[in-house]
């Protein structure tokens, strides 16, 4: 597979951070959450196994850093209520954010404040940060590495924007400016841990703007001509994003390349056949390894390829378990040139819940584990060495991460022969792209790449 290669995609210096008030008063503990009902503790809890759920065949307990968790779907937690929005991570993993209730009686209702989770430390702990008026459920939050807290708010029809810190006993607030548009989604955040950007899509034409970072307040940064959504970081410097875009007028999605330090250009990254939708979900910058989603088997399927590699998008049939939806949330890093080595993480839902996978390209199974109970379904990340941290919250566990090691792929593979334009058979393996050298002498553009791969001879 060969998806686009990018000229200088490693290169590009970071954006200047926005160097804030000070946080010498920022204590080593957590500041209120006495108060809230916050206080920091580790471990993971025993998930619950959902009434009437069957347990996933071939699926073990694993012996994570903190504990065991059980395999199968955990069942829904109906503790404090969640914000529409997701649990945020840095890109190292040191900080999240997310939105949260405050405590109250049952049925009644509750104000939402922005909290933010320090996970580098020996346990992690949470930092509330109320301001003077409870939040809207629609404010998106985005830790920095700093340890700050971006916010986005909507007041009518500008989105407004600041750094949130805790000081003392009280939360600081820094104001960044506003945007004049009717929606903003915040994307990851960028791998240099000071900035934050920001996409306003329409039919026509999408806006990029850096949020935080910048030296003056929000600016804009590209006009991208169609319609775009997702975001994935393609290096470390936090300068190669890359959007699926549909163009003006419809047609298929198609994911593209944008360079921040050269005012946005555009270039191709994904194309797997001209009328099919290829969106890429995820990319690890180490190893080149490409998490897709496209219809060009038939229908949609979720796939995977190397960056710049000569080989095709392959499609494994055991990462379309029947009766679930699949989405991958995190890769390992760290693994130079070796991108079927690769653990992935992938959040499973079900009618019993939500669950995790993790599956290797080089392994071809997908092993199905337990998640913690009140885990914020599709946060965590891995360590280089290959364990999960899974960030959770309960009524018990106010605060904590689960840690699971990647299970091994040991034992014989079953014989495995591709049909539908995909590699494996029913019983949910795939085969690895390093069992036979690729026949390919040099590289092939995506679109002529085929969706299957041909017989070596002997």
């Amino acid at each position: 597979m060969t998806a686009c290669a990018i000229e200088g995609g490693t290169a590009g210096a970071a954006t200047t951070a926005d160097p804030g008030p000070e946080e010498s008063g920022e204590p080593e503990e957590p500041v209120g959450a006495e108060s809230a009902g916050l206080e920091g503790t580790a471990g993971p809890e025993r998930a619950a196994w959902p009434e009437g759920a069957a347990e996933p065949e071939g699926a073990a307990g694993v012996e994570g850093a903190a504990g065991a968790v059980p395999a199968g779907p955990a069942a829904p937690w109906a503790g404090v209520p969640r914000a529409p929005g997701t649990f945020t991570l840095t890109a190292d993993g040191a900080y999240g954010a997310r939105l949260t209730a405050a405590p109250g009686a049952p049925g009644e209702q509750r104000a939402w404040y922005p909290e933010r989770w320090t996970l580098d430390g020996p346990e992690p702990y949470a930092v509330p940060l109320p301001l003077h008026q409870p939040e809207e459920p629609d404010a998106q939050v985005v830790p920095l590495a700093d340890g700050r807290v971006l916010i986005r708010r909507r007041v009518a029809d500008r989105q407004m924007f600041s750094l949130l810190y805790p000081t003392g006993p009280a939360t600081g607030e820094l104001a960044l400016g506003a945007v004049e548009c009717d929606g903003m989604t915040l994307l990851p955040p960028s791998p240099d841990g000071s900035s934050v950007y920001g996409l306003s899509a329409g039919d026509h034409s999408s806006l990029l703007w850096l949020v935080a970072g910048g030296a003056f307040g929000p600016e804009l940064v590209a006009e991208i001509p169609g319609h775009c959504s997702g975001g994935v970081w393609l290096d470390r410097a936090g300068r190669m994003l890359a959007l699926d875009r549909q163009l003006p007028g419809g047609g298929p999605v198609k994911a593209v390349a944008v360079d921040l330090e050269r005012n946005g250009e555009v270039t191709p990254l994904l194309q797997i056949a001209p009328s099919s939708d290829d969106r890429l979900l995820l990319a690890d910058p180490d190893s080149g390894l490409l998490l897709i989603r496209s219809d060009a088997p038939g229908h949609d399927r979720l796939g995977w390829g190397v960056l710049g590699s000569c080989l095709p998008v392959r499609f494994p049939e055991c990462l379309r378990p029947a009766d679930v939806a699949v989405t991958p949330f995190a890769v390992q890093p760290g693994q130079m040139l070796m991108p079927e080595s690769c653990a992935v993480a992938l959040r499973i839902d079900g009618a019993a819940g939500s669950w995790v996978g993790i599956w290797r390209p080089q392994g071809r199974r997908l092993h199905q584990l337990a998640a913690p109970e009140g885990w914020s379904a599709g946060a965590g990340y891995w360590s280089r060495d290959g364990v999960l941290h899974l960030p959770y919250a309960n009524a018990a566990t106010p605060c904590a991460v689960a840690r699971i090691e990647a299970p091994g792929d040991d034992g014989p593979l079953p014989e495995t022969g591709g049909t539908d334009g995909t590699d494996g058979d029913a019983s949910g393996t795939e085969p690895s792209g390093a069992v036979t050298p690729p026949v390919v002498c040099k590289p092939v553009p995506l679109g002529q790449a085929p969706l299957h791969r041909t017989a070596s001879p002997d």
